[in-house]
Formats: C-alpha cells, sequence, structure tokens
C-alpha cells in the first residue's frame, strides 16, 4: 500500500509499512475484498490526504473520524465529497460556519474540497476506509495506528502547524500533539447534534489563519469556487 504515496510522507513513514499492525490491516482488506464487500474510498484514493498535501507543506490539519460510507461520497479527504455528490450534513455545517467566519465566503454548490488540501490543509479521517453503508466498520482494525503516527510525526518534524479538533474523538489526538510547538483549536463536531453546542461560533477559520500570519505563513484561501 505504500508504492504510491508522496515522496514526504513515504519518507517518515516508510517503516509503519512493514509492522505487524499494518501486514494485518492489509489481510483484513484482502479479505474484504474476497468476500465480495465494497469498501470506500476507492484502493487510489486511499491516501488522497497525504498525496494532495505534501509532509512538508501542512499548514493545517482538520481529522474526522471516518470516510463517508455512501456510493461516490468518499474520496479520501476527511469531510470532502465528490463533486455531484449531495453535501452532506457536516459540510454543510461547517459551510454555514464560514460564511460568519470568513468575509465574502459563499457557499458553493459541491463539497469537494481538494482546493484547501493543495493550499496545506491535511484533510485526514483517523480510519482510512469503510465498509459500503456501515459506519465505523474499519474501525480498530490497525488504520487508528497508523495515522496516530501521522500526527505524531507532524508533531516532532514541523512546527507551527494549527490543528483544528472538532468532537471529542479529535480531541484526544490532542495527547499526541506538541503544543510548544503546534496550535490546538478545539470545538464541537460539525454534526447536526453538536454543531449549536460550541461549533458555531467558533471562527476556526479565520482563527488558523491569524496564527499562520503570526508565524509568518501564507494564510489558507477558506473561498472554494
Amino acid at each position: 500500500m505504500s508504492a504510491a504515496l508522496e515522496p514526504g510522507w513515504l519518507a517518515v513513514l516508510e517503516d509503519e509499512f512493514e509492522k505487524d499492525y499494518m501486514k494485518s490491516l492489509k489481510a483484513f482488506l484482502l479479505e474484504e475484498k474476497e468476500k465480495g464487500n465494497q469498501v470506500y474510498p476507492k484502493g487510489a484514493d486511499i491516501f488522497n490526504a497525504l498525496n494532495t498535501t505534501p509532509f512538508d507543506k501542512v499548514k493545517v490539519v482538520i481529522l474526522g473520524q471516518d470516510p463517508y460510507h455512501g456510493q461516490g461520497q468518499a474520496h479520501g479527504l476527511s469531510f470532502s465529497v465528490q463533486r455531484g455528490v449531495a453535501i452532506p450534513p457536516s459540510l454543510k455545517n461547517i459551510y454555514k460556519e464560514l460564511e460568519t467566519d470568513i468575509e465574502g465566503f459563499k457557499t458553493p454548490n459541491h463539497g469537494n474540497l481538494t482546493y484547501w488540501a493543495e493550499q496545506g490543509v491535511l484533510l485526514l479521517n483517523a480510519t482510512l476506509t469503510v465498509r459500503a453503508s456501515e459506519a465505523g466498520s474499519h474501525q480498530k482494525q490497525g488504520w487508528e495506528i497508523f495515522t496516530d503516527e501521522i500526527i505524531k510525526a507532524l508533531s516532532q518534524k514541523s512546527e507551527h502547524i494549527v490543528f483544528l479538533l472538532w468532537g471529542k474523538y479529535a480531541q484526544q489526538k490532542a495527547a499526541l500533539i506538541d503544543e510548544n510547538k503546534h496550535y490546538i483549536l478545539m470545538a464541537a463536531h460539525p454534526s447536526p447534534f453538536s454543531a449549536y453546542n460550541g461549533f458555531f461560533g467558533s471562527k476556526p477559520f479565520s482563527k488558523a489563519n491569524q496564527l499562520l500570519i503570526q508565524n509568518n505563513l501564507k494564510p489558507i484561501d477558506w473561498k472554494i469556487s
């Protein structure tokens, strides 16, 4: 699974692909295929977050939990869906917050966040695959160990990254991040079940940009056409 990884990430993560947990994970994914189970995203998109946002370009991390499990939705970027697919409820709420947080932001007619990823926003899910129509079906198979290593590597080898941790699950990852080198902005999850409990009004996008500017880094253009 490592062959198509962006060189910067491969240099940091190469050893992970030889570890026992990754071998077990590969066996699990092969078994899913042999059983005829549909798995999202497609194989070429599993590491899309890493390949679209090179290791040395990461400025902001937005951590999700699982890929979307509906047909045509997931393409390897957290909270993002492919063009032509209905915008999911959590992303609708992200757009709603952006409209009040970023001057001039207008909600686009699609949910593809590739433009953010190309600017240095790592859209990382803790689990990188899922069985069709079964949320959480690939949790605790090894992906979380791998993505924790991604967070640790960023924490140890980079500086001035802004981590946006939304909801309790993402906030547990704060323990992996060196707050002497990086910034952590916590808020409620943008899900309809919790967005009104502290996500709306948290202004994570403008705050992230302020921190980037403070460190002489180019801010993110959050507007999506």
